[in-house]
C-alpha cells in the first residue's frame, strides 16, 4: 500500500488505538479529506498550557510529554503520550483552553484534526461519543492516581515506578537500555522531585546494582528489586 494510502485514516492501524476507531468508513474518510500531517521535531510544543485549540493531535510517530507549571513555576509532567494517543481532546470538547502543555520529547510525526469534525462526529455517532467519554474517564484516573502517589509515595518509590513504566511501555534498545531516553530533568519533573534529588537517587539505586548508566541511557538489572521497592517493601 502507498504511503498515501496508509496516511489516511480509514486505512490508518494507529486509529485503532484510541477512540477514532468508533468512526465508520465515511466519517474516516471525511477527517482524511481534511488533516494535515505535521512533523514535530524535538524539543518542540505542538501546544502551550492556556491555548485554544482548534483541533486534536493523533501521534502516529514519536513521544510527547504533557505537563503542567505548578504554583511554584516547577513543570510537572502529568503523561507521555505516545504513537496512538490523541492529545487535546478534553479542550476541544470543552471548548476551555488547554490546562496542559504538550512538548516532543523526540522528532514527531502527528495528524491534526480541526474541531470541527471532531464535534460534527460526537452529535452523529454515539459510539464514538461513548469512546471519548471512556477516555476522559481513564485520563481522570490517572490523574487521580498522580494525586495518590504524589502524596502517598516516597521519590524511592516513584522513580521506581517511573522506572518500570518506561520499560513496561517503550521497551529496551539493542543493548537492553530503556528505548526512551529521557533528561534527567524530564525524569524527575515525571516523579514530581527536584532534579538533584533524582540523580541522587538514580546514583543510590546503581549502586545497589539495581540499574546501570551510560550518559542519559539507563538499563533496569533488578526489575523485581526496583518492583518491591515501586510497593514500598
Amino acid at each position: 500500500m502507498a504511503e498515501h494510502e496508509e496516511s489516511r485514516c480509514e486505512n490508518c492501524i494507529i486509529r485503532q488505538l484510541n477512540s477514532l476507531k468508533a468512526l465508520k468508513k465515511e466519517e474516516l474518510k471525511a477527517i482524511s479529506d481534511s488533516k494535515e500531517t505535521r512533523t514535530i521535531k524535538k524539543g518542540e510544543p505542538l501546544f502551550k498550557e492556556g491555548e485554544k485549540l482548534n483541533g486534536v493531535f493523533c501521534v502516529r510517530n514519536g513521544v510527547s510529554k504533557l505537563s503542567k507549571i505548578s504554583d511554584n513555576g516547577k513543570d510537572q509532567i502529568v503523561k507521555i503520550a505516545s504513537k496512538g494517543e490523541v492529545m487535546g481532546q478534553r479542550s476541544v470538547i470543552a471548548e476551555e483552553a488547554t490546562n496542559l502543555s504538550a512538548v516532543a520529547l523526540n522528532d514527531m510525526e502527528v495528524c491534526f484534526i480541526p474541531k470541527t469534525n471532531i464535534t460534527a462526529r460526537i452529535e452523529d455517532n454515539p459510539a464514538f461519543t461513548q469512546a471519548i467519554l471512556k477516555y476522559m474517564a481513564q485520563e481522570l484516573k490517572l490523574a487521580d492516581d498522580v494525586i495518590v502517589n504524589m502524596a502517598q509515595k516516597t521519590v524511592n518509590q516513584r522513580l521506581a515506578e517511573v522506572l518500570l513504566y518506561l520499560d513496561k511501555t517503550f521497551g529496551q534498545d539493542d543493548e537492553g537500555y530503556l528505548a526512551l531516553i529521557l533528561s534527567r530533568s524530564d525524569i524527575a519533573d515525571v516523579v514530581g522531585t527536584a532534579t538533584e534529588l533524582c540523580i541522587r537517587t538514580l546514583a543510590k539505586f546503581k549502586k545497589e546494582q539495581l540499574l546501570e548508566t551510560k550518559g542519559k541511557r539507563i538499563k533496569l538489572l533488578d526489575k523485581k528489586g526496583l518492583t518491591q521497592i515501586k510497593e514500598g517493601f
